[in-house]
């Protein structure tokens, strides 16, 4: 018994592993992630955030193809307000391929856009 619970555990942390870690994808900075774009979406400021006056900055990580195509976008911080339409706006970004040892690969890239009522 006690050896299938442990088995379990190591199950249970590997397959977390698996679902939560990027483990083998290169990060790149927010300044090569930038330099790489080729098109880009502002987001669409939600108009109840707007009146109600909500702003701020929204960190995300891009998951981009080896094509430059965002397969997934991870919220790291921001109000839940404007992260949708963020993420929304992020997942239509296309990027030159990055590449290691002339080859292109998958990476993740931070991105933040910032919402002022102003803008």
């Amino acid at each position: 018994m006690a050896r299938n619970v442990a088995c379990g555990w190591v199950l249970c942390l590997l397959a977390a592993g698996s679902m939560f870690g990027q483990g083998d994808l290169r990060k790149v900075t927010k300044s090569e992630a930038l330099s790489a774009v080729i098109s880009k979406q502002q987001p669409v400021y939600p108009p109840v955030a707007r009146q109600m006056r909500v702003e701020g900055s929204v960190e995300l990580d891009a998951t981009i193809s080896e094509e430059g195509k965002v397969e997934k976008v991870a919220i790291v911080s921001g109000n839940p307000m404007l992260t949708h339409p963020a993420a929304e706006a992020l997942k239509m970004w296309r990027f030159k391929p990055f590449l290691e040892d002339g080859k292109p690969v998958k990476v993740v890239a931070p991105v933040s856009f910032s919402f002022k009522v102003g803008d």
